[in-house]
Protein backbone atom coordinates (compact mmCIF):
# COMPACT_ATOMS: atom_id res chain seq x y z
CA UNK A 1 0.00 0.00 0.00
CA UNK A 2 1.19 3.43 -1.26
CA UNK A 3 2.15 5.72 2.03
CA UNK A 4 0.36 9.17 1.82
CA UNK A 5 2.93 11.99 1.24
CA UNK A 6 3.46 15.24 3.33
CA UNK A 7 1.15 17.84 1.66
CA UNK A 8 3.83 20.09 -0.68
CA UNK A 9 2.16 23.25 0.89
CA UNK A 10 3.67 22.29 4.31
CA UNK A 11 7.03 23.25 4.63
CA UNK A 12 9.90 21.38 6.56
CA UNK A 13 9.83 21.26 10.76
CA UNK A 14 13.01 23.41 11.53
CA UNK A 15 14.69 20.92 14.49
CA UNK A 16 16.93 23.49 17.18
CA UNK A 17 19.57 22.22 18.85
CA UNK A 18 22.23 24.58 20.55
CA UNK A 19 23.50 22.17 23.63
CA UNK A 20 24.13 18.93 24.49
CA UNK A 21 21.16 18.10 26.64
CA UNK A 22 19.18 19.63 23.71
CA UNK A 23 20.70 16.42 21.24
CA UNK A 24 19.59 13.77 23.76
CA UNK A 25 15.82 14.90 23.27
CA UNK A 26 16.26 16.01 19.62
CA UNK A 27 17.13 12.43 18.48
CA UNK A 28 14.26 10.60 19.29
CA UNK A 29 12.33 13.40 17.91
CA UNK A 30 14.00 13.42 14.52
CA UNK A 31 13.42 9.29 14.30
CA UNK A 32 10.08 9.47 15.04
CA UNK A 33 9.07 12.48 12.55
CA UNK A 34 11.23 9.57 9.93
CA UNK A 35 8.91 7.14 10.71
CA UNK A 36 5.61 8.79 11.26
CA UNK A 37 3.18 8.04 7.78
CA UNK A 38 3.45 10.38 5.64
CA UNK A 39 7.11 11.02 7.15
CA UNK A 40 7.73 14.69 8.46
CA UNK A 41 10.18 16.76 7.02
CA UNK A 42 12.27 18.35 9.21
CA UNK A 43 15.64 20.17 9.04
CA UNK A 44 18.21 19.77 11.94
CA UNK A 45 19.25 22.92 12.74
CA UNK A 46 22.51 23.44 15.30
CA UNK A 47 23.28 27.18 16.38
CA UNK A 48 26.65 26.31 17.76
CA UNK A 49 25.72 27.89 21.53
CA UNK A 50 28.03 25.08 22.61
CA UNK A 51 30.36 23.75 20.36
CA UNK A 52 32.98 20.55 20.57
CA UNK A 53 33.98 19.20 17.60
CA UNK A 54 34.98 15.73 19.57
CA UNK A 55 32.05 15.66 22.02
CA UNK A 56 29.68 16.79 19.46
CA UNK A 57 30.87 14.13 16.85
CA UNK A 58 30.80 11.55 19.96
CA UNK A 59 27.21 12.29 20.89
CA UNK A 60 25.94 12.61 16.92
CA UNK A 61 27.44 8.38 16.67
CA UNK A 62 26.10 7.68 20.47
CA UNK A 63 22.34 9.14 19.50
CA UNK A 64 22.26 8.00 15.67
CA UNK A 65 21.41 11.56 15.19
CA UNK A 66 22.06 12.59 11.78
CA UNK A 67 24.73 15.91 11.19
CA UNK A 68 22.89 18.99 11.06
CA UNK A 69 21.84 20.12 8.01
CA UNK A 70 22.55 23.98 9.07
CA UNK A 71 24.92 25.11 11.73
CA UNK A 72 24.81 28.91 12.67
CA UNK A 73 28.25 28.97 14.45
CA UNK A 74 27.28 31.23 17.30
CA UNK A 75 30.17 30.51 20.07
CA UNK A 76 29.62 31.44 22.97
CA UNK A 77 28.97 35.02 24.67
CA UNK A 78 27.16 37.06 26.87
CA UNK A 79 23.33 35.78 27.52
CA UNK A 80 22.32 38.83 25.62
CA UNK A 81 24.85 38.34 22.81
CA UNK A 82 24.38 35.09 22.55
CA UNK A 83 20.58 35.07 22.46
CA UNK A 84 20.73 38.17 20.21
CA UNK A 85 22.93 36.53 17.62
CA UNK A 86 21.06 33.28 17.25
CA UNK A 87 18.15 35.43 16.69
CA UNK A 88 20.38 37.50 13.92
CA UNK A 89 21.45 34.37 12.42
CA UNK A 90 18.45 32.55 12.19
CA UNK A 91 16.04 34.65 10.47
CA UNK A 92 18.00 34.17 6.97
CA UNK A 93 17.37 30.37 7.48
CA UNK A 94 13.72 30.81 7.93
CA UNK A 95 13.08 33.14 5.63
CA UNK A 96 15.09 30.68 2.55
CA UNK A 97 13.36 27.42 3.87
CA UNK A 98 9.68 28.66 4.71
CA UNK A 99 9.01 26.03 7.43
CA UNK A 100 5.73 25.11 8.51
CA UNK A 101 7.08 24.89 12.17
CA UNK A 102 9.39 25.55 14.09
CA UNK A 103 10.58 22.63 17.07
CA UNK A 104 12.65 23.92 20.22
CA UNK A 105 13.23 22.02 23.06
CA UNK A 106 14.35 22.82 26.81
CA UNK A 107 15.22 25.88 28.38
CA UNK A 108 18.97 27.36 26.68
CA UNK A 109 19.63 30.50 25.23
CA UNK A 110 19.20 28.93 21.74
CA UNK A 111 15.39 27.84 22.52
CA UNK A 112 14.25 31.33 23.38
CA UNK A 113 16.14 33.31 20.40
CA UNK A 114 14.06 30.87 17.87
CA UNK A 115 11.11 31.03 19.27
CA UNK A 116 11.33 34.99 19.03
CA UNK A 117 12.20 34.84 15.49
CA UNK A 118 9.34 32.39 14.68
CA UNK A 119 6.73 33.71 16.23
CA UNK A 120 7.96 37.33 15.26
CA UNK A 121 7.57 35.94 11.43
CA UNK A 122 4.40 34.33 11.84
CA UNK A 123 6.00 30.35 11.87
CA UNK A 124 4.17 28.31 14.64
CA UNK A 125 6.39 27.07 17.41
CA UNK A 126 6.54 24.00 19.26
CA UNK A 127 8.30 23.91 22.05
CA UNK A 128 9.26 20.49 23.81
CA UNK A 129 9.84 20.17 27.71
CA UNK A 130 7.52 22.85 28.45
CA UNK A 131 5.91 23.95 31.62
CA UNK A 132 8.93 22.82 34.08
CA UNK A 133 9.78 25.66 36.97
CA UNK A 134 12.35 25.77 39.41
CA UNK A 135 10.02 29.14 40.29
CA UNK A 136 13.88 30.80 40.43
CA UNK A 137 14.17 34.03 38.44
CA UNK A 138 17.86 34.10 39.45
CA UNK A 139 18.18 31.29 36.49
CA UNK A 140 18.61 31.88 33.30
CA UNK A 141 17.17 28.96 32.03
CA UNK A 142 13.92 29.80 34.03
CA UNK A 143 13.74 33.31 31.83
CA UNK A 144 13.94 30.90 28.56
CA UNK A 145 11.61 28.34 29.87
CA UNK A 146 8.77 31.13 30.87
CA UNK A 147 8.98 33.48 27.78
CA UNK A 148 9.18 30.55 25.20
CA UNK A 149 6.05 29.09 26.47
CA UNK A 150 4.65 32.51 26.85
CA UNK A 151 4.67 33.14 22.93
CA UNK A 152 4.92 29.42 21.63
CA UNK A 153 1.97 27.91 19.96
CA UNK A 154 2.02 24.09 21.27
CA UNK A 155 3.00 23.18 24.58
CA UNK A 156 4.57 19.55 25.04
CA UNK A 157 5.14 18.56 28.61
CA UNK A 158 6.57 15.80 30.31
CA UNK A 159 4.63 15.46 33.52
CA UNK A 160 1.29 16.62 34.69
CA UNK A 161 2.43 19.07 37.00
CA UNK A 162 3.55 21.62 34.29
CA UNK A 163 -0.21 22.22 32.94
CA UNK A 164 -0.44 24.01 36.11
CA UNK A 165 2.49 25.75 36.16
CA UNK A 166 0.64 26.65 32.48
CA UNK A 167 -2.82 27.50 33.44
CA UNK A 168 -1.21 29.68 36.67
CA UNK A 169 0.42 31.63 33.97
CA UNK A 170 -2.62 32.33 31.79
CA UNK A 171 -1.70 30.21 29.00
CA UNK A 172 -4.70 28.52 27.67
CA UNK A 173 -5.24 24.33 27.69
CA UNK A 174 -5.84 23.48 24.00
CA UNK A 175 -2.35 24.96 23.35
CA UNK A 176 -0.44 22.06 25.84
CA UNK A 177 -0.50 18.13 25.38
CA UNK A 178 0.83 15.80 27.67
CA UNK A 179 3.18 12.93 25.89
CA UNK A 180 5.47 12.49 28.26
CA UNK A 181 9.52 12.97 28.25
CA UNK A 182 11.93 12.20 25.43
CA UNK A 183 15.12 12.22 27.59
CA UNK A 184 13.68 9.07 28.12
CA UNK A 185 13.33 8.14 25.16
CA UNK A 186 16.69 8.28 24.50
CA UNK A 187 18.16 6.49 27.56
CA UNK A 188 15.61 3.39 26.42
CA UNK A 189 16.84 3.47 22.64
CA UNK A 190 20.15 3.22 23.87
CA UNK A 191 20.36 1.29 27.48
CA UNK A 192 21.60 -1.56 25.74
CA UNK A 193 24.36 -0.01 24.07
CA UNK A 194 25.91 1.90 27.47
CA UNK A 195 29.62 1.39 27.89
CA UNK A 196 30.93 -0.83 30.63
CA UNK A 197 32.43 1.64 33.94
CA UNK A 198 35.27 -0.92 34.13
CA UNK A 199 35.97 -0.17 30.35
CA UNK A 200 35.59 4.02 30.61
CA UNK A 201 38.22 3.78 33.24
CA UNK A 202 40.39 1.47 31.65
CA UNK A 203 40.13 3.82 28.32
CA UNK A 204 40.97 7.10 30.67
CA UNK A 205 44.09 5.44 31.82
CA UNK A 206 43.13 3.88 35.17
CA UNK A 207 42.84 0.29 36.13
CA UNK A 208 38.98 -0.21 37.04
CA UNK A 209 39.15 -0.64 40.34
CA UNK A 210 37.41 1.86 41.60
CA UNK A 211 34.19 0.55 38.96
CA UNK A 212 34.35 -2.85 41.18
CA UNK A 213 34.70 -1.49 44.80
CA UNK A 214 32.99 -4.00 46.33
CA UNK A 215 30.87 -0.77 47.97
CA UNK A 216 30.36 0.79 44.33
CA UNK A 217 30.92 4.20 43.32
CA UNK A 218 29.22 7.57 43.37
CA UNK A 219 29.05 9.69 39.76
CA UNK A 220 29.77 13.59 40.25
CA UNK A 221 28.58 16.15 38.08
CA UNK A 222 29.01 19.82 38.87
CA UNK A 223 28.85 22.50 36.29
CA UNK A 224 25.96 25.09 37.34
CA UNK A 225 27.58 28.70 37.73
CA UNK A 226 26.22 28.96 40.99
CA UNK A 227 28.32 26.03 42.33
CA UNK A 228 31.07 26.70 40.47
CA UNK A 229 32.10 30.00 39.66
CA UNK A 230 32.84 31.52 43.53
CA UNK A 231 35.76 29.82 45.51
CA UNK A 232 33.27 30.58 48.55
CA UNK A 233 30.93 28.07 47.48
CA UNK A 234 33.05 25.58 45.03
CA UNK A 235 35.43 24.88 48.10
CA UNK A 236 33.06 23.78 50.53
CA UNK A 237 31.16 21.61 47.97
CA UNK A 238 34.85 20.04 47.05
CA UNK A 239 35.70 19.84 50.96
CA UNK A 240 32.30 17.91 51.32
CA UNK A 241 32.84 15.73 48.01
CA UNK A 242 35.98 14.67 49.39
CA UNK A 243 34.14 13.68 52.64
CA UNK A 244 32.19 11.58 50.31
CA UNK A 245 35.04 9.90 48.71
CA UNK A 246 36.39 8.44 52.11
CA UNK A 247 33.14 6.68 52.49
CA UNK A 248 32.60 5.47 48.59
CA UNK A 249 35.11 6.04 45.77
CA UNK A 250 34.37 8.96 43.47
CA UNK A 251 34.12 9.06 39.91
CA UNK A 252 33.93 12.95 38.32
CA UNK A 253 32.66 13.52 34.68
CA UNK A 254 34.44 17.31 35.13
CA UNK A 255 32.92 19.98 32.87
CA UNK A 256 35.58 22.34 31.90
CA UNK A 257 33.99 25.13 33.34
CA UNK A 258 34.55 23.51 36.91
CA UNK A 259 37.85 22.19 35.92
CA UNK A 260 38.75 25.89 35.19
CA UNK A 261 37.65 27.26 38.05
CA UNK A 262 39.37 24.89 40.37
CA UNK A 263 42.89 25.60 38.86
CA UNK A 264 41.80 29.09 39.02
CA UNK A 265 40.85 29.00 43.06
CA UNK A 266 44.32 26.69 43.65
CA UNK A 267 41.58 23.51 44.71
CA UNK A 268 43.74 20.72 42.98
CA UNK A 269 44.36 18.86 45.88
CA UNK A 270 40.90 18.59 46.84
CA UNK A 271 40.22 16.47 43.54
CA UNK A 272 43.07 14.15 44.10
CA UNK A 273 43.66 11.22 45.78
CA UNK A 274 42.96 7.17 44.94
CA UNK A 275 39.67 7.22 45.78
CA UNK A 276 39.27 10.03 43.32
CA UNK A 277 38.73 9.61 39.53
CA UNK A 278 38.53 12.62 37.24
CA UNK A 279 37.46 12.03 33.88
CA UNK A 280 37.00 14.50 30.95
CA UNK A 281 33.06 15.00 29.63
CA UNK A 282 32.05 12.07 28.90
CA UNK A 283 30.21 11.22 25.63
CA UNK A 284 26.55 9.90 26.29
CA UNK A 285 27.07 6.18 26.03
CA UNK A 286 30.22 6.59 28.51
CA UNK A 287 27.67 8.48 30.61
CA UNK A 288 25.14 6.14 30.51
CA UNK A 289 27.18 3.25 31.63
CA UNK A 290 28.14 5.19 34.62
CA UNK A 291 25.22 6.06 35.71
CA UNK A 292 23.33 2.73 35.47
CA UNK A 293 26.70 0.89 37.29
CA UNK A 294 26.53 3.58 40.23
CA UNK A 295 25.57 3.27 44.29
CA UNK A 296 24.28 6.75 43.89
CA UNK A 297 25.04 9.64 41.78
CA UNK A 298 25.63 13.67 42.80
CA UNK A 299 25.06 16.67 40.88
CA UNK A 300 23.24 19.82 39.78
CA UNK A 301 22.24 18.82 36.08
CA UNK A 302 18.62 18.87 35.35
CA UNK A 303 18.55 15.67 32.86
CA UNK A 304 20.53 13.40 35.57
CA UNK A 305 17.60 14.03 37.72
CA UNK A 306 15.57 12.22 35.05
CA UNK A 307 17.81 9.95 34.11
CA UNK A 308 18.58 8.62 37.33
CA UNK A 309 14.88 8.09 37.80
CA UNK A 310 14.32 6.17 34.93
CA UNK A 311 17.68 4.31 35.88
CA UNK A 312 16.15 3.71 39.56
CA UNK A 313 19.55 4.90 41.34
CA UNK A 314 19.61 7.13 43.80
CA UNK A 315 20.24 10.81 43.02
CA UNK A 316 21.28 13.50 45.58
CA UNK A 317 20.97 17.04 44.30
CA UNK A 318 23.15 19.79 45.01
CA UNK A 319 20.53 22.75 44.52
CA UNK A 320 17.96 24.51 46.50
CA UNK A 321 15.08 24.10 43.69
CA UNK A 322 14.47 21.49 40.76
CA UNK A 323 12.10 22.62 37.96
CA UNK A 324 11.86 18.32 37.75
CA UNK A 325 9.90 18.11 40.92
CA UNK A 326 8.49 14.64 39.34
CA UNK A 327 11.76 13.37 40.41
CA UNK A 328 11.36 13.94 44.05
CA UNK A 329 8.07 13.06 44.41
CA UNK A 330 7.79 9.77 42.32
CA UNK A 331 11.53 9.38 41.66
CA UNK A 332 14.72 8.88 42.99
CA UNK A 333 16.15 12.31 43.88
CA UNK A 334 16.52 14.06 46.77
CA UNK A 335 17.53 17.77 47.17
CA UNK A 336 20.50 18.38 49.55
CA UNK A 337 21.84 21.58 48.26
CA UNK A 338 25.03 22.79 49.44
CA UNK A 339 24.57 21.52 53.09
CA UNK A 340 27.34 19.06 54.18
CA UNK A 341 25.60 17.60 56.67
CA UNK A 342 21.95 17.12 54.15
CA UNK A 343 24.29 15.58 51.62
CA UNK A 344 26.71 13.78 53.87
CA UNK A 345 23.39 12.23 55.31
CA UNK A 346 21.76 11.37 51.91
CA UNK A 347 25.06 9.35 51.29
CA UNK A 348 24.95 7.79 55.00
CA UNK A 349 21.36 7.01 54.26
CA UNK A 350 21.85 5.51 50.63
CA UNK A 351 24.85 3.52 52.17
CA UNK A 352 23.01 1.57 54.97
CA UNK A 353 20.54 0.42 52.51
CA UNK A 354 18.05 3.34 52.13
CA UNK A 355 17.72 6.03 49.61
CA UNK A 356 14.36 6.09 47.38
CA UNK A 357 13.46 3.54 45.48
CA UNK A 358 10.89 5.63 43.37
CA UNK A 359 8.77 4.35 40.30
CA UNK A 360 8.97 5.23 36.58
CA UNK A 361 6.91 8.14 35.97
CA UNK A 362 3.36 8.39 33.45
CA UNK A 363 4.72 8.24 30.13
CA UNK A 364 7.82 7.91 30.70
CA UNK A 365 8.05 4.57 28.48
CA UNK A 366 10.24 5.45 25.36
CA UNK A 367 7.28 6.40 23.48
CA UNK A 368 7.00 10.41 23.94
CA UNK A 369 8.59 10.91 20.47
CA UNK A 370 5.88 9.26 18.86
CA UNK A 371 3.16 10.58 20.33
CA UNK A 372 4.62 14.15 19.20
CA UNK A 373 5.27 13.20 16.17
CA UNK A 374 1.25 12.28 15.72
CA UNK A 375 0.01 14.89 17.45
CA UNK A 376 2.19 17.74 15.18
CA UNK A 377 1.60 16.35 12.22
CA UNK A 378 -2.55 16.65 12.98
CA UNK A 379 -2.26 19.88 14.35
CA UNK A 380 -0.30 20.88 11.13
CA UNK A 381 -2.98 19.23 8.65
CA UNK A 382 -5.83 21.06 10.55
CA UNK A 383 -3.87 24.64 10.73
CA UNK A 384 -3.55 24.19 7.09
CA UNK A 385 -7.24 22.76 6.34
CA UNK A 386 -8.40 25.96 8.17
CA UNK A 387 -6.41 28.53 6.36
CA UNK A 388 -7.61 26.76 2.79
CA UNK A 389 -4.58 24.38 2.27
CA UNK A 390 -2.46 27.49 1.71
Amino acid sequence: MTCPAWPETLGPVLCIVGARPNFMKMAPVLRAFAAHRPAIPALLVHTGQHYDRDMNDRLFEDLRLPHPDINLEVGSGTHAVQTAEVMKRFEPVVDEHKPSCILVVGDVNSTLACTLVGVKKGIPVAHVEAGLRSFDRGMPEEINRVLTDQVADLLYTTERSALDNLLREGIAPERVAFVGNVMIDSLVANREHARRPAEILDAAGFDGAVAASPAGYTVVTLHRPSNVDQEETLRPLLETLREVSERLPLIIALHPRTRGNIERFGLNDLVAGPRIVLLPPQGYLEMLGLMAGARLVLTDSGGLQEETTALGIPCLTMRENTERPITVEQGTNTMVGRDRRAILAGVSEILAGGGKRGRIPELWDGHAAERIASHLAGWLMDRQAACGGR
